[in-house]
């Protein structure tokens, strides 16, 4: 199988591509500096606020609460369903889909080659933000983590991007409508994310199991290191997105 689509989608989107990853890392490096001036305050709240807020003042919780818990995943998902919308919907929209396909091309091996291209960029985006996170981790005083520890959290941060990045192409794939890719993938986000997050304290523990969120860092990799159980739990969602979208897209006309 030729892989022109995959070269040529993300040579395309190289400059794009490239400013995801820079402004990522960007990000990461400049919420995680200020770790040692949150420590000071953190440290002068009295030891029974603490406890009872749960606040972990060790470098691993606070990256897991803000950095890798809030403002990446973000940054992750917001690049995958961009990059997922635009790799059937999009083009089908603006009407270039069927010139694509009129070459000796398969339907199953565009979708495919753009999936894998939007795979290549996540993993390319997380690669800089874990160089770029050991740039500083001596400095920002992140020493407690060790390299194989963040490389553990930037390869869920790169699975994340790619299961969404998975849903929005699938989602695309079968309507070929780009509005309605973004408001199911960010009504998708915002309730899974939610249901992560607000488990435990609607006592309810099994909405996390349905949270992709949860498989992202609820193993806390940042201490833990990989957790292979939840990294494959992305892969297989990320893989079954793919192909239903993709068992629709081989069966229905294609707008023009």
């Amino acid at each position: 199988m030729s892989a022109a689509v995959f070269t040529k989608y993300l040579s395309d989107s190289r400059r794009g591509l490239i400013g995801w990853a820079v402004g990522t890392a960007m990000v990461g490096i400049v919420y995680a500096s200020t770790y040692e001036s949150q420590k000071e305050n953190t440290a002068s709240l009295p030891e029974a606020l603490r406890q009872s807020l749960n606040i972990d003042a060790t470098a691993a919780g606070y990256l897991h609460a803000s950095v890798f818990g809030i403002i990446l995943p973000l940054l992750a998902v917001i690049y995958g369903v961009t990059a997922g919308a635009r790799a059937v919907a999009g083009d089908e929209e603006s009407g270039q889909l069927d010139l694509v396909l009129a070459h000796p091309l398969t339907r199953t091996s565009l979708v495919l080659q753009r999936f894998w291209a939007l795979t290549v960029g996540a993993f390319g985006i997380a690669g800089l933000v874990w160089l770029g996170l050991l740039a500083i981790r001596d400095s920002a005083q992140l020493s407690s983590i060790s390299p194989v520890q963040f490389l553990a959290q930037c390869v869920n941060l790169a699975l994340v991007g790619v299961l969404f990045g998975a849903l929005a192409l699938g989602v695309g794939s079968v309507v070929g409508r780009r509005t309605v890719v973004l408001v199911v993938s960010a009504v998708v986000g915002v309730v899974t994310y939610m249901a992560g997050t607000f488990a435990g304290q609607l006592d309810a523990d099994w909405l996390a199991w349905i949270s992709p969120f949860h498989y992202y860092i609820g193993g806390e990799p940042l201490k833990n290191g990989f957790q292979w159980g939840d990294m494959t739990v992305l892969v297989v969602a990320s893989a079954v997105l793919v192909v239903v979208g993709l068992a629709r897209f081989n069966r229905r006309d294609i707008n023009v």
